[in-house]
């Protein structure tokens, strides 16, 4: 059980009991992706917990956690926690796993609790924020993780929040690496040989190199890559079906199952990506360049311009 949760759950009642009961069952099973009435069902169980990411994409903040938030929930910011670091001039990168172990103990998270994720909810962007960290925590080879679809709006709409702020109290975290889930430039190099399908999440005047991410030291996308649109993996914070995502790579001219990487600018679309193709469709073979665009064209990769939207 994790300590945070000391200062989360009351005293125990038979209702807790009841879903205390229940609970490693639920973190047993931990789906990709729970709904509102899930997380407000277990928000009192102690191997639960929520973790708010909302952040400057959404002007939100620890005051705005503060002002309302789902009762129970620690708060991390995505933007500016350490969840991504830069290296070599090369932003959003994954931190070493050392860091990480550190930054998610600080939150009272150990290895036992199923963690939900919860962005603000208003669009693909902003979900990004909850689908990066998620991708971290499975990673760090912790898979008692899930999102919360539609995000801080969806439970916000049906419950009620809590207000104000307590610190967690520490956890002890342990990361193992799994290196199947990423891509470094050297495995995009071979890709790009073997021609394993590459999914470019940014929007397409991006794709086209009509125009880029200002990190990045041209426009283009990586030869042969096909386009996926973030904007099109979400209706606002809610994600698109299993049927609709199929459907968008199959538009796109990409395979539902085999070798894949997705990139982005930095790591952020591109989590989106991996998540609707290793998480709801059930790719295995999914990973995420983090570096994506800005580290491959820092390193002077190749890139093809005025790429279409291919059938």
């Amino acid at each position: 059980m994790s300590l945070v949760r000391r200062w989360i759950a009351p005293i125990a009642t038979a209702a807790a009991l009841a879903i205390t009961a229940g609970s490693a069952q639920a973190a047993d099973d931990a789906q990709p992706l729970v709904d509102a009435a899930w997380v407000h069902a277990h928000k009192d169980d102690p191997n639960v917990v929520v973790l708010d990411v909302r952040n400057g994409i959404t002007g939100d903040s620890r005051e705005t956690f503060e002002d309302g938030h789902i009762p129970g929930a620690v708060y991390s910011n995505y933007s500016t926690a350490g969840w991504r670091t830069t290296q070599d001039g090369v932003p959003g990168q994954l931190p070493e796993v050392g860091e990480l172990e550190q930054l998610i103990g600080s939150l009272g998270i150990d290895n036992d609790d199923h963690v939900v994720v919860v962005a603000a909810g208003e669009n693909a962007l902003d979900m990004g924020s909850a689908t990066r960290v998620y991708w971290t925590f499975k990673v760090l080879g912790h898979d008692q993780v899930s999102v919360l679809n539609g995000g801080h709006a969806a439970y916000a709409q049906q419950y009620a929040l809590a207000e104000g702020w307590t610190a967690p109290e520490p956890a002890e975290f342990a990361g193992e690496l799994q290196p199947q889930l990423i891509a470094d430039r050297k495995q995009v190099a071979s890709a790009l040989r073997s021609g394993t399908g590459l999914m470019d999440n940014r929007p397409p005047e991006q794709y086209r190199g009509e125009a880029k991410h200002p990190a990045s030291a041209k426009p283009g996308t990586l030869p042969g890559a096909r386009n996926v649109p973030q904007s099109r993996l979400t209706n606002g914070g809610t994600f698109a079906s299993k049927e609709q995502i199929a459907e968008l790579l199959k538009e796109a001219g990409l395979e539902r199952e085999g070798a894949q990487i997705t990139f982005c600018n930095t790591g952020h679309w591109a989590s989106l990506g991996w998540f609707a193709s290793h998480e709801i469709l059930g790719n295995q073979q999914a990973r995420m360049y983090d570096g994506s665009m800005t580290d491959w064209t820092l390193n002077e990769g190749e890139v093809e311009v005025g790429a279409g939207q291919r059938q």
